[in-house]
């Protein structure tokens, strides 16, 4: 079997864990209101609220270091990622599960995972929007 089709399998699986990680994960609700005093920490159900089931905002991806490693370039040529990222190394970026930050996260770890098991350095990483 070639190379390409080994990362391709191998990306496919990460792929797969990924969203049973995220399919699996139950973020925490939040309740959005207005505070009944400035910078408080208690809400005025008075005034308008908003349940958000899916936790809250932000993005993930995976780090695979480094970039011209040889699943770094199968990742480049098959355009699964863009350039080299910012802080070196390539980032696979997770855009389903809407802004949920903690389904992106999940599915960013099982990725990376898979992938360290497989003898590829990969982490998963994520911030707050």
């Amino acid at each position: 079997m070639n190379r390409d089709k080994e990362f391709e399998q191998l990306y496919n699986r990460a792929w797969a864990a990924g969203v049973a990680a995220a399919t699996a994960t139950r973020p925490a609700t939040m309740v959005i209101g207005t505070p009944t005093a400035p910078f408080g920490n208690e809400i005025d159900y008075a005034k308008q609220i908003f349940v958000e089931t899916e936790g809250c905002c932000g993005f993930a991806w995976v780090k695979i270091r480094p970039a011209g490693s040889a699943f770094g370039r199968w990742l480049k040529r098959t355009g699964k990622v863009r350039g080299v990222a910012y802080t070196g190394g390539y980032d696979i970026w997770i855009h389903d599960y809407n802004q949920s930050l903690a389904r992106k996260e999940a599915h960013a770890d099982a990725m990376a995972k898979v992938f360290t098991e497989a003898g590829i350095t990969a982490y998963g990483q994520g911030r707050m929007d």
